[in-house]
């Protein structure tokens, strides 16, 4: 990712303004077109088609997680696009926030691939509405400075609770990865069924993380510069926190063979029921991101795959061993999936998870 600085301090500042005002955006630019999205998803390279078409990028909007955009869009906020990952498309669904889309509008929507698009109530509906385009997929996983600890010291995700790695720990400030590195570590892979013995397991084992931990990082940015900066050793990060420390020169690994595994997320794109913009641009801006050549930016820069099966079928076969995507079938067996979860579970994890960070 690039220009990190600036990004983060553009989230922070969006951050107030959107608090100010549900009318203020970050980045400025097409007003017919508002993308409501995570900080750095803005980066043209992802949308070029649609500025070639339409001579500028859209207008973002950021958010720092799920649960914060869902309020805001609860509350008022005005956008065409918003970008949720798999855990939460069924929440706003049924809040009645999205639309369906018209997939006769969105070029290479036969393209997405069949192992997402079969995921349960996750892109379309029994009754063959869509809701959901899939883009982007990748992991959290267990991340470490290889300079100050050993790969066999890791072996466990099991690692992050030892108290010798107190204070040289990072997780993320996120109720769903947090769950899923416990749910993991208790040997939960399904944590949609998980139990309130379970539950209690996974809450008790976060306790022992949170005497480890240093930060709580909320995007990107801050677990690469926690890393970068030897803050950290040792975090619970995603694909591109990898990528971009090792392109800043730290030596930095991900493991994604531990004894637990890795969990696994998709996200896309929905369209806002009450859309104020140009619904024709908002499909120019989801047939671009789907462009098959995008998966060569989203793979190489940001090591995440693309939804699209004909674009990851075209990054070069180099680069998708470099970045795990080679032989996905080795690891999906030690795989949570970051599938939806029943709301009063959710609603659980949310407060005790609070109730950790506080200490408690």
């Amino acid at each position: 990712m690039k220009n990190l600085s600036r990004r983060l301090t553009l989230t922070l500042a969006l951050g107030s303004a959107i608090a100010a005002s549900p009318a203020a955006f970050a980045v400025a630019a097409d007003k017919d077109l508002t993308v409501f999205d995570w900080s750095g998803y803005e980066d043209p390279s992802f949308h070029g088609k649609y500025i070639e078409k339409n001579g500028d990028s859209p207008t973002f909007a950021f958010f720092g997680d799920e649960d914060e955009a869902f309020e805001k869009i609860r509350s008022g906020f005005k956008s065409d696009l918003g970008h949720p990952c798999s855990q939460s498309v069924v929440k706003w669904r049924e809040a009645g926030l999205l639309q369906p889309l018209d997939t006769s509008k969105i070029t290479g929507w036969k393209d997405l691939n069949p192992g997402i698009m079969a995921m349960k109530a996750l892109a379309t509906t029994p009754d063959g509405k869509a809701w959901f385009m899939p883009w982007d997929w990748g992991d959290t996983q267990l991340t470490y400075n290889s300079d100050k600890i050993a790969e066999k010291d890791v072996q466990s995700l099991k690692a992050f609770a030892d108290p010798k790695y107190k204070g040289r720990v990072s997780i993320p400030d996120n109720v769903d990865d947090a769950y899923a590195l416990a749910s993991l570590a208790i040997g939960l892979k399904d944590w949609t069924k998980m139990t309130d013995a379970e539950f209690s397991q996974a809450s008790d084992f976060l306790r022992q993380v949170h005497k480890n931990v240093r930060s709580y990082w909320t995007d990107t940015t801050d677990i690469v510069q926690l890393l970068s900066g030897g803050e950290v050793d040792l975090a619970w990060a995603w694909n591109d926190a990898t990528v971009q420390s090792v392109k800043a020169g730290v030596p930095i690994k991900s493991k994604k063979d531990t004894d637990e595994g890795i969990s696994t997320w998709v996200c896309g794109y929905v369209l806002f029921k009450d859309a104020p913009g140009n619904v024709d641009k908002a499909y120019d801006y989801l047939n671009a991101v789907n462009d098959p050549d995008v998966a060569k930016v989203l793979v190489k820069d940001w090591g995440y795959g693309q939804a699209n099966a004909k674009g990851m079928a075209g990054v070069d076969q180099a680069v998708l061993k470099e970045k795990g995507y080679d032989n996905v079938e080795k690891w999906v067996d030690k795989t949570l999936f970051q599938q939806p979860l029943p709301s009063e579970l959710k609603l659980k994890m949310i407060a005790e998870f609070e109730k950790i960070k506080a200490g408690y």
